[in-house]
This record gives C-alpha cells, sequence and structure tokens, in this order.
C-alpha cells in the first residue's frame, strides 16, 4: 500500500498554485495519471521518488515513511529504491545499452530477459546516440526495471514508440508488473493507450 498525502508550491504560466494530492494506491496496482499540462504530474512522480521536496505531508510505502515533515523524515532517492522512467529518457551517454542494465543488477539472467522484452538484444554494444527515440525510450524502461523495484514510476513512457511496439511492450510489461508484484504510476498525456495495462485512473486538474 502506497499511501500519499502532501502539498507541494507548483509554478508555471498560469502564476503559482498548490499541488494537492490525497490518495492511497493498493500493492501491485497499476494506476494511470493524466491532467492538464502544467497540473504537476510529473512533479508528483518527482516528489514519491524522493527528487524534489514537497512543503507539507507524509509519504508512506509498504509501512515505510519515505518522508513526514512533522517527524523530519526524508529519506533519500537511493534509500527510496523506487524504479523511475523520465520523459527524457536520461540514459548515461557513455554506457552501452547493456551497461545500462548492469550499472543496476548483476543478475546476467534478469538482463538478458529485459533485453529480450525491450527487443535490444541485436543492440546491447550499442551508445543511446546509435539508437533511435523508441529504442531510447525502451532502454529506460529496462533500466528502471532492472533493479526489480515494488514501486515503478513512469513518465509519458511510450510516447516515442509505434502503436505495434508499443502494444507488444505493455503486454510483456503486464507480465512482468504481475511476477514482481510492482505498484506502478504511469503518467500519460493519452489515457486511452493504457486501457488494455491500469484498471486505476488519478485526474490531477
Amino acid at each position: 500500500m502506497i499511501s500519499i498525502d502532501i502539498e507541494k508550491k507548483l509554478k508555471s504560466y498560469k502564476g503559482q498554485h498548490i499541488l494537492q494530492i490525497k490518495q492511497q494506491f493498493a500493492a501491485g496496482s497499476i494506476t494511470k495519471i493524466y491532467g492538464p499540462s502544467g497540473a504537476g504530474k510529473t512533479t508528483l512522480l518527482k516528489t514519491i521518488a524522493g527528487f524534489t521536496e514537497p512543503e507539507r505531508g507524509k509519504i508512506i510505502v509498504n509501512d515505510v515513511v519515505w518522508f513526514d515533515t512533522e517527524s523530519k523524515i526524508n529519506l533519500p532517492p537511493q534509500k527510496r529504491m523506487a524504479g523511475f522512467v523520465f520523459q527524457d529518457y536520461a540514459l548515461f551517454p557513455n554506457m552501452t545499452v547493456k551497461q545500462h542494465l548492469e550499472y543496476a543488477t548483476t543478475d546476467t539472467e534478469w538482463i538478458n530477459r529485459l533485453l529480450a522484452i525491450g527487443k535490444l538484444g541485436p543492440f546491447a554494444t550499442h551508445k543511446p546516440e546509435y539508437l533511435s527515440g523508441g529504442q531510447q525510450q525502451r532502454l529506460a524502461i529496462l533500466r528502471a526495471l532492472a533493479i526489480k523495484p515494488k514501486l515503478l514510476l513512469m513518465d509519458e513512457p511510450f510516447s516515442a514508440l509505434d502503436p505495434e511496439s508499443k502494444s507488444a511492450l505493455i503486454n510483456e510489461l503486464k507480465t512482468v508488473f504481475e511476477e514482481l508484484k510492482t505498484t506502478v504510476l504511469i503518467v500519460t498525456h493519452n489515457p486511452q493507450e493504457l486501457d488494455g495495462l491500469t484498471k486505476m485512473e488519478m485526474n490531477i486538474s
């Protein structure tokens, strides 16, 4: 179970407003998060992961307090161990595809399975600059999965994929999420594309 009750100041072209989220997510659930640009969708994910700090509130994941302003608890991202798929991929330019995964895990069998899931086996020795946008996006997803996270945060993870590749990858991911019992939050600009993957939804406006 993930319990979130936070307030975070946001700045946008319309001025400053407050992102207020009070929500619980069941363990193993997959939730799509949507809403207008600037509403705070990406900020919510970064706040949960520990990359940004809310002004007030509490975040509890599987009975562990990750953040609590009253108790002055704020676990750093490396202790929260959430998988994160960044909208801009945030890949390491000097690492090959395989090195990205080896950086996160030493489990060779798991690495090979991830490469197969992302159809990146033939590109294992390639660096990001030699990959297409879709391949880079798939690598970003695989890297986030490499640590077998109990919580996975995905920011527009399928935006660079064509419909066929997207459908195939989503089917593979459904199996992985079920195996790992991963709780997944997915920010999307197109909620309909995730209808076969998610059962829950959250609108931030």
